[in-house]
């Protein structure tokens, strides 16, 4: 999993909300996300327990530097639950290229604002968006999946329907695709942050 933060303008000069989000770094699904007037530690770990209540623990959690992030309460939650955490590089911003994917999806639609008028407007925005996200959005890196549809599952069953329209299509005319079978995109095996080298796995094997 993943764990990180968006600060954004308010309704005036000095305002800034704060968008806390859990992501599934394999599914890109986003598990949990709140929006707060604040940088807040309990407010962190309160979302890392629902989001874990709901969709399991993790075995990792990978987490901006963020003082909420590497907060007590949030360390010893994770050590409570025998979750590994690892944080991104000081003044490094694409530590977690998941997430920074996920936040510029969010920052560049053609939908967000200049600023929120308040803080239940930020709310508003953020459901709308990651239900559009986890739901609808296909994402070149999951095989032009949803994010849903690889986070519960059934990801493989619509990858086979697509090659068997697509084997069906070649059948038929073969020509058209310059006589190469087509195949859909496959699904990643793995999503990594801080890959182990291959050394370094043969001495741990």
């Amino acid at each position: 999993g993943g764990l990180g933060q968006l600060g954004r303008l308010g309704p005036e000069r000095g305002v800034y909300y704060d968008l806390y989000v859990v992501l599934d770094i394999f599914s890109r699904f986003v598990v949990g996300w709140t929006i707060a007037a604040r940088e807040d530690a309990e407010i962190a770990k309160n979302l890392l327990e629902h989001a874990m209540g709901i969709h399991g623990v993790p075995e990792a959690i990978h987490a901006d530097r963020g003082t909420s992030m590497t907060s007590k309460p949030v360390a010893q939650l994770l050590v409570d639950l025998g979750v590994a955490r690892s944080h991104s590089r000081p003044h490094v911003s694409n530590d977690n290229p998941y997430s920074e994917a996920a936040f510029k999806t969010l920052k560049y639609a053609p939908v967000f604002p200049e600023r929120f008028g308040s803080l239940a407007d930020a709310g508003a925005f953020a459901e709308q968006f990651f239900a559009y996200y986890n739901h609808e959005h296909r994402h070149c890196g999951i095989g032009l999946h949803t994010p849903a549809s690889v986070h519960f599952g059934t990801a493989g069953q619509v990858r086979a329907q697509r090659q068997a329209t697509l084997d069906a299509a070649y059948a038929a005319r073969p020509e058209r695709f310059g006589h190469r079978r087509p195949q859909a995109p496959k699904l990643p095996e793995a999503a990594w942050i801080n890959q182990p080298s291959q050394e370094a796995l043969i001495q741990t094997a």
